[in-house]
């Protein structure tokens, strides 16, 4: 069975620019940029007859390109910080394109997602670090300017069963903006 979730592909010199930001907390396992992504929606392990029907639905998901902006770092799990991310700005376009996920998998037969969409990019996670590791870490880096591009396509991604991380493998893309429809 596939693992599947939706994401927007991080271009590579946005990548490249949140990779220099790696390193400096002991428990932290990094992700490799190549795998850096926004999930859209987490879809999880489904036989390949839902998996068929996700892809139709994604299919008809009819969406303009738009910017996408990170503005700053954080960590997940509070107490127990889990993860260090770059947040990105919950702009309508990108909660729009989430919740018409959100709507495609409902319609291929899926649970309703239960955790709140929060944009953001996981750039490492963590075992054993303690609140005060994340905060020293968030305290001492920052994104040198806002990050900016240009979401032009989501992709329906496949992963193995793993921790998280990668590797992800590209399963189908969407372009955003091409299939409009007019009036």
């Amino acid at each position: 069975m596939p693992r599947l979730f939706t994401g927007l592909e991080i271009p590579s010199d946005v990548a490249d620019e949140l990779a220099f930001l790696r390193g400096g907390v002991f428990g932290a396992r990094w992700i490799d940029p190549e795998f850096y992504h926004l999930t859209l929606r987490f879809i999880g392990d489904v036989d390949q007859a839902r998996a068929e029907d996700v892809f139709d639905e994604l299919q008809r998901i009819e969406r303009k390109a738009f910017p996408v902006t990170f503005d700053g770092l954080s960590a997940f799990g509070g107490d127990r910080p889990r993860a260090l991310v770059a947040n990105a700005l919950p702009s309508s376009e990108l909660t729009g394109l989430q919740a018409e996920h959100e709507r495609a998998a409902r319609r291929a037969g899926l649970a309703p997602e239960t955790r709140k969409f929060t944009p953001h990019v996981t750039l490492a996670r963590l075992r054993g670090v303690s609140p005060e590791t994340a905060a020293d870490y968030l305290g001492a880096r920052s994104l040198p300017a806002p990050l900016t591009f240009v979401a032009s396509r989501f992709i329906l991604y496949s992963a193995r069963d793993s921790v998280g991380g990668g590797p992800y493998i590209e399963e189908a893309s969407f372009a955003l903006g091409s299939r409009l429809r007019s009036g």
